[in-house]
């Protein structure tokens, strides 16, 4: 068996999952941050449930199982008392996480320059004095539970994140190196049974049709008028209307504004932020940390 890989972060420790129990039908969503997660979540639960209503906050039905600011213990026993099929949340890279037999294991890329200036507008909106609340209860170092004030200018903090290496550590948040590695990890074996890649430009273009596709992948069966229903439901304007309920980290109350959490939902965000020789250096930069098809792909 290969080694599992570890990796640490401000607010996660992959070695949670260290002999987690799993389900023969378990479904674990792991995307980069900001490429879609909640929106994946959603979908599951709405095939799951075949109901686009919940009874408690999605984050409390499909918690994140390694997450460091919540009692580990306490998640791995609400999940155990779950009797539905379970949706796990995660930021792992796919070399990381065990790799269970009948478990699916869901990713989704994005343009890594909207991902970026997706994550920028996130760690603004984030609630400090919530977040170190969190941290402490969690047993943390207060003090390293936010990363140093960034630049005021959003242009030199896009290549603060585009420039760094892979950090792997329990400070500073991610960069563009550990998005194209998180990413790479499932690329290059996403023709595994069990191993599924979406796209989030996808779900913006044709939200039916990759609810049918994920509906397939989980072997769902439902009606294409049920899908409809579904899938308009879960539109990117209908869960920021909802996000109080569907927002992650709600039950910590860690955004400024659960709404600003999703905050845009569109591509090209970046076009007003980087010139011609920024995206230049910026695709060298890429180059150098992903496989020339996954980079195509992420691009398209």
């Amino acid at each position: 068996m290969t080694e599992l890989k570890r990796y640490r972060t401000m607010v996660s420790d992959s070695a949670l999952w260290t002999g987690f129990h799993f389900r023969h039908d378990d479904v674990v969503i792991s995307p980069p941050p900001k490429c879609g997660t909640s929106w994946l979540q959603m979908l599951c639960a709405s095939l799951i449930f075949d109901s686009s209503e919940f009874d408690r906050p999605l984050t409390e039905i499909s918690p994140w199982l390694d997450a460091t600011t919540y009692d580990f213990a306490a998640t791995t026993a609400m999940l155990e008392a779950q009797t539905h099929r379970r949706f796990i949340k995660t930021h792992t890279p796919l070399d990381g996480l065990p790799f269970a037999e009948g478990v699916t294991y869901l990713c989704s890329g994005r343009d890594p320059r909207d991902a970026a200036v997706s994550f920028d507008n996130a760690i603004a909106n984030v609630d400090a004095a919530k977040m170190i609340e969190a941290a402490a209860l969690a047993g943390m170092d207060p003090g390293a539970a936010l990363p140093p004030p960034p630049p005021e200018d959003p242009r030199e903090r896009f290549w603060l994140w585009a420039d760094a290496e892979i950090i792997n550590g329990p400070v500073g948040v991610g960069t563009l190196a550990n998005f194209a590695h998180h990413l790479q990890t499932f690329w290059d074996r996403r023709h595994e049974r069990g191993v599924v890649l979406f796209h989030y430009q996808d779900l913006l273009d044709d939200l039916p049709g990759q609810t049918r596709r994920l509906a397939t992948v989980l072997g769902i069966e439902v009606s294409d008028e049920r899908i409809e229903q579904l899938a308009a439901e879960a539109t990117f304007d209908r869960v920021r209307e909802r996000a109080d309920q569907l927002a992650p980290g709600v039950d910590h109350q860690l955004w400024r504004s659960n709404r600003d959490f999703f905050r845009s939902g569109t591509s090209g965000q970046w076009r007003g932020l980087l010139s011609d020789d920024d995206l230049r250096r910026y695709r060298k930069r890429l180059a150098e940390l992903a496989s020339p098809d996954l980079v195509a792909w992420l691009h398209r």
